[in-house]
């Protein structure tokens, strides 16, 4: 198929990093062969510096260069004429927006155009616990008054997509996925660790509130003879102050997954989250997933049956030492993972259903 025949996507972002980034990495990757992806995006201090060699070299890379993170009215009114000038450019089929800032200022910069608007929060910034009470209400309201907009939401689990129905009914949701062939390929090229190997902990992202670094801390202190391992590095380090835990700062993914096959429990105290990729992909490694009782977490692990799902300190401490140990319940919980990150988590069913949406919303067009 030519490019001229293609339908043409238009992906926003602003949080250009994390599991915003992994998640447009595989999407994209995807689904290039049927349709022309552009992506419109913010940079973040974590958005790779090698960013381009990510994506599929079919897919457009535009920075928005008057994206900014925090709400700033002359910085977001700049972002939204730069927005609807680039959109002019390009001529979309499908706009779709990704995370709270883009579809915000998105909602309202292609309302009105002939063109279906989708919208992913990837974790919604009103039940962020780092924020006042204000705050929260400040940002719930402005998602209401955004989910009246013409667009469907489509959240990135059921947990997530329970709150949306509190907005709009006009609401889906696609679980994220994982490229299982992507990281197979990545894992087979990684020695085994030898069986005698001793018992590591690990978790993977940016150390920031959001992951409860301070959590993670506690738990190891409560746990000095096991090795905890956060690979990343960001602003609350300085808060990982047990004897028995590593960090590594920021690595190459390939680097990253290496660690966390060492590992034998992959630890995510998250104080919220949308559906985080790094659990998903751990569980495809067949990690043992100890987990925080917030929406996304409890949305993929399901305690005593493909993990554990915590909520007190103890109950931390107990399921890492049931980890250590391995009995045959929790050999059963990790082969149960696995077999639903192929049925339910990979990248293909997610761009699978993804493709189902858009094209709904392309006929509905043509019948209009």
């Amino acid at each position: 198929m030519e490019n001229q025949e293609k339908k043409r996507i238009l992906h926003v972002v602003e949080a250009f990093g994390g599991g915003v980034f992994s998640y447009l990495v595989g999407l994209t990757k995807k689904l290039a062969e049927k349709y022309e992806i552009y992506i419109l995006f913010g940079m973040r201090d974590q958005t790779p510096a090698d960013y381009e060699s990510y994506f599929d070299r079919r897919v457009h890379l535009i920075q928005v260069k008057n994206f900014t993170r925090k709400i700033d009215p002359k910085s977001d009114i700049r972002a939204f004429r730069e927005l609807r000038k680039l959109a002019k450019e390009i001529n979309p089929d499908i706009i779709h927006l990704h995370s709270s800032k883009a579809g915000a200022i998105g909602r309202f910069a292609f309302q009105g155009r002939k063109v279906p608007v989708f919208y992913t929060p990837h974790g919604y910034s009103f039940l962020m616990e780092n924020q006042s009470r204000k705050k929260c209400l400040m940002y719930k309201l402005i998602e209401g008054i955004c989910a009246m907009r013409k667009s469907t939401t489509i959240s990135c689990s059921v947990g997530e997509h329970r709150e949306t129905l509190k907005l709009t009914k006009r609401a889906e949701y696609v679980n994220n996925g994982v490229d299982v062939q992507e990281l197979q390929r990545i894992i087979s090229a990684v020695p085994a660790a030898p069986e005698n190997a001793p018992a590591t902990v690990c978790t993977l992202g940016r150390i920031t509130y959001q992951k409860n670094p301070a959590l993670f801390c506690k738990i190891a202190a409560a746990l000095p003879q096991v090795q905890f391992v956060w690979i990343g590095d960001g602003e609350l380090r300085s808060e990982l102050t047990a004897e028995n835990i590593t960090v590594t700062g920021w690595v190459k993914r390939e680097e990253a997954i290496a660690l966390c096959m060492k590992s034998r429990i992959f630890l995510l105290p998250s104080l919220w989250e949308g559906l985080p990729i790094s659990l998903l992909e751990a569980m495809y490694m067949k990690k043992l997933a100890v987990v925080s009782d917030v929406i996304g977490n409890r949305d993929v692990v399901h305690n005593q049956v493909n993990g554990f799902v915590c909520k007190t300190l103890d109950e931390y401490v107990a399921a890492i030492r049931r980890g250590v140990q391995m009995d045959a319940d929790c050999r059963a919980y990790i082969e149960h993972a696995y077999r639903e990150i192929l049925s339910e988590y990979s990248l293909d069913v997610m761009c699978g259903k993804y493709d189902e949406i858009y094209q709904r919303a392309l006929n509905a067009c043509q019948k209009d």
